[in-house]
């Protein structure tokens, strides 16, 4: 996709329970917004393509995906969207979460997105975190994920990889109080992109 103009991109992160998933879903609902999460990716995976099975033979053996190909993964993903007109990168702003996972997969990027804003959900309360995560777990049936050790794990999975990505794009985060109702948390990641000249640009586009 490098010789596409990049995708007018604004990334949600925060720690496991932010509320990001939420968040994105919300923005992914208002037109000239369009979201995209890791496990969308994932979900959609057709495991006939040479790509797919590549996937299937990491996962069935256990193993995380390499970051290349997730990042060729999301990019047959993102393109289905555009070219079945899901996603129009001329007027609509792509909006991620839980990708990139990394700096790697940042970097691996960097062609396809420009991060216009980083939106992070950040809530120093892990343990309001961890009841949010529970809860979850409970209403999805997902016991498993309840356990205290697996969110502590994830927890911990998220501070050695994922946070740095905050140092990556560090002149573009807004920090978000992950732990106001989530109306106020939407409320205050519209208001800032709303202050982004690409915003600006897709208004007067009239559309």
């Amino acid at each position: 996709m490098s010789d596409s103009p990049r995708f007018r991109t604004i990334l949600i992160l925060g720690a496991p329970g932010s509320g990001k998933g939420t968040q994105g879903k919300i923005l992914g609902a208002i037109p000239r917004f369009h979201h995209l999460a890791c496990g969308d990716v994932f979900r959609s995976l057709d495991t006939r393509t040479a790509l797919g099975q590549k996937f299937v033979e990491y996962s069935s053996r256990g193993e995380l995906v390499p970051d290349d190909v997730t990042v060729q993964l999301w990019r047959a993903n993102i393109k289905q969207r555009v070219d079945g007109h899901i996603f129009k990168p001329e007027i609509d702003f792509l909006v991620l979460d839980g990708i990139p996972r990394n700096v790697e997969q940042a970097k691996y990027m960097e062609q396809d997105i420009d991060v216009l804003k980083v939106f992070h959900l950040s809530c120093p309360d892990r343990t309001e975190l961890a009841r949010r995560l529970r809860k979850r777990a409970l209403k999805d049936n997902r016991f498993d994920d309840a356990n205290e050790a697996v969110i502590q794990q994830r927890f911990a999975t998220y501070e050695a990889e994922t946070k740095p990505i905050l140092d990556y794009y560090a002149d573009r985060v807004c920090p978000v109080d992950a732990s106001q109702p989530p109306a106020k948390v939407l409320y205050d990641i519209i208001a800032g992109v709303m202050t982004l000249d690409a915003w600006y640009e897709i208004e007067k586009m009239k559309i």
